[in-house]
């Protein structure tokens, strides 16, 4: 297991971390689009504190992560019902 040593930065601060390879792209993507985020509330509500708008992203990441979740659950939910439809197609044909 190849693990890098680099270095993200949020911000205007460094954060050292250690990561698989593979996962690298990912990392730095995360990093990039939390300073987007910032960046963004910043410009939008004027706010400074760092701590204001790490939160403000924060809250909003989770936001997103739940509802990708709650569509994620409906939608295996609609797979698993036409599964179950197809099996009892397929039983009563045999």
């Amino acid at each position: 297991m190849d693990e890098l040593s680099i270095k993200i930065k949020i911000a205007d601060r460094e954060y050292p971390m250690k990561v698989k390879a593979e996962d690298e792209a990912r990392v730095r993507n995360a990093g990039k689009q939390i300073n987007e985020r910032i960046r963004s509330y910043r410009e939008r509500f004027g706010i400074d504190d760092k701590q204001d708008l790490l939160a403000m992203v924060a809250f909003d990441c989770l936001v997103d992560k739940l509802e990708t979740d709650e569509k994620q659950y409906d939608m295996d939910e609609g797979v698993l019902e036409k599964v179950n439809h197809l099996n009892n197609i397929i039983n009563q044909a045999l």
